[in-house]
């Protein structure tokens, strides 16, 4: 037993080794002058770090412009997905009403759907509404559910909530958006957390969408511009490691902030 548990052990490290490892090398290689970039062996880590590489990475790079567009991006989605995907999940989870399941199987089927099949109607409907080169595609999307796994994830979560919890708020005279915002959000943390991280990295890292609305540089956010810094000075790898080292900050700091609920959520959300 206590060999098996060692065995396991050894096998968790070396697969979180092999996940880390070109973590480890980006922020490695962004450390480097350039006299070490090509050595062979080559090493993960420098012997003499240059932390110059950042300040030179800041000048042509324009992070904080690209920094600002991802915030307010990521941001809009997380107040979207929060507000609506909860209200999306509760009807399907805690109110009866006819054609519920059918609806429901029809929003799930929605996501075998290719997102190429819907790119070209969406770009026209976009189109005539004005929303090119704005913001608006990458977020509005957001305040409509922001997809079919968010619903369904809380209300996967929702379910595992004992009806009767509800049944005794409604004889104490209590509506269902008071059952929704005293009882069910309160109680829903864990799974909020999880979506959130869903929706901030997806939002974070979407290359696709501001690629195909945005067209002026200014409003590029960082999943857009560093393609294009790397482009423009990819046999600087330093200096665009460094970018990406940077560009990568805020994903971890929001992951370790929201640790705590994301295990939970993952535990709570898939299991029933």
């Amino acid at each position: 037993m206590k060999n098996t548990y060692i065995v396991r052990r050894i096998i968790l490290i070396l697969i979180t080794f092999i996940y880390l490892l070109p973590f480890f090398w980006m922020v490695g290689t962004s450390l480097k002058p350039d006299s070490e970039l090509l050595t062979f062996p080559p090493k993960i880590f420098p012997e003499n770090p240059d932390w110059s590489n950042y300040a030179k990475a800041l000048e042509k790079f324009p992070f904080f412009t690209y920094l600002k567009n991802s915030i307010i991006i990521t941001i809009g989605n997380l107040i979207g997905v929060i507000l609506s995907a909860p209200f999306v999940a509760y009807g399907f989870s805690k109110i009866k009403w006819r054609g519920r399941e059918f609806l429901f199987a029809t929003m799930m089927a929605s996501i075998m759907l290719p997102g190429a099949v819907t790119m070209i109607p969406v770009f026209l409907i976009y189109k005539k509404l004005g929303w090119l080169n704005t913001f608006l595609p990458l977020i509005v999307p957001a305040f409509l559910g922001g997809g079919a796994m968010n619903v369904f994830l809380i209300r996967q979560f929702f379910n595992t909530i004992p009806n009767e919890i509800l049944e005794a708020a409604r004889i104490d005279g209590a509506s269902d958006f008071k059952i929704f915002f005293k009882i069910m959000l309160p109680l829903s943390k864990p799974v909020l957390a999880l979506i959130s991280l869903f929706t901030f990295t997806g939002s974070w890292n979407n290359y696709m969408g501001p690629l195909i609305y945005i067209t002026s540089e200014s409003k590029y956010p960082l999943a857009l511009g560093m393609p294009m810094f790397m482009s423009r000075y990819g046999t600087y790898w330093n200096q665009a490691m460094a970018a990406a080292t940077l560009t990568l900050i805020p994903t971890i700091i929001f992951f370790f902030v929201a640790q705590k609920y994301l295990i939970e959520g993952i535990k709570l959300s898939g299991l029933k």
